[in-house]
């Protein structure tokens, strides 16, 4: 865990040593030959990388916070230095310019940061919109398979009730037909009984 937390930090470390580094390119911002570019353009996509990894290890609130401290930090180192050795950087006769230009060029690697955190996040958004949006089709898909299994269910207990109503009716018509032939036996019973009964009596 410390030592991965290490890594983390070494690359927002790292991203400071590289906007830094920018501060020692040519001072002609707008020096547009092929070495220069080359070199702003390597720095750039390094910065973007950065950026990139620091989002994806520390989050987009914690990353944001600490390019933003890494770009204030390099921008006050950078102050500091050209204003104590202006002649190094020949910031003699322009100084206040100078500070602003070499400042803005620290805010524009940073940005480049930003931007590569910015991509990372809007890739992971899409990845963790895709796999919710997935979900939300695999749980319509259970939705719709359940009212299905549901209504088989409705439909075998309402089979299921007919059939027990049918069985009840019948076992009921077969207990009247019972009763009504035990009433007619008795009937011809006593009947019977009644006739024997006058028969003895005449004689």
């Amino acid at each position: 865990m410390f030592k991965k937390n290490i890594i983390n930090y070494a690359t927002a470390i790292l991203l400071g040593v590289l906007i830094f580094a920018s501060d020692f390119l040519d001072t002609d911002l707008f020096n547009f030959d092929e070495k220069n570019f080359a070199v702003w353009f390597v720095l750039s996509i390094l910065c973007f990388a950065s950026g990139w990894y620091i989002n994806k290890t520390l989050g987009w609130h914690k990353g944001g916070k600490i390019i933003f401290s890494v770009i204030i930090a390099v921008t006050i180192v950078s102050i500091f230095m050209i204003t104590f050795f202006s002649g190094y950087f020949n910031a003699n006769e322009l100084l206040t310019e100078n500070l602003i230009l070499y400042s803005l060029r620290n805010i524009t690697l940073g940005a480049m940061g930003f931007f590569g955190m910015a991509i990372q996040e809007v890739i992971n958004n899409r990845k963790d919109t895709q796999i919710l949006m997935e979900k939300v089709e695999l749980l319509e898909r259970e939705s719709d398979i359940s009212k299905k299994e549901v209504q088989l269910i409705i439909k075998e207990a309402k089979l299921n009730a007919e059939k027990i109503i049918n069985d009840a009716e019948a076992k009921a018509k077969n207990l009247l037909l019972k009763k009504e032939r035990i009433e007619k036996e008795l009937k011809e019973f006593i009947q019977t009984e009644r006739e024997l009964i006058k028969r003895y009596e005449e004689k």
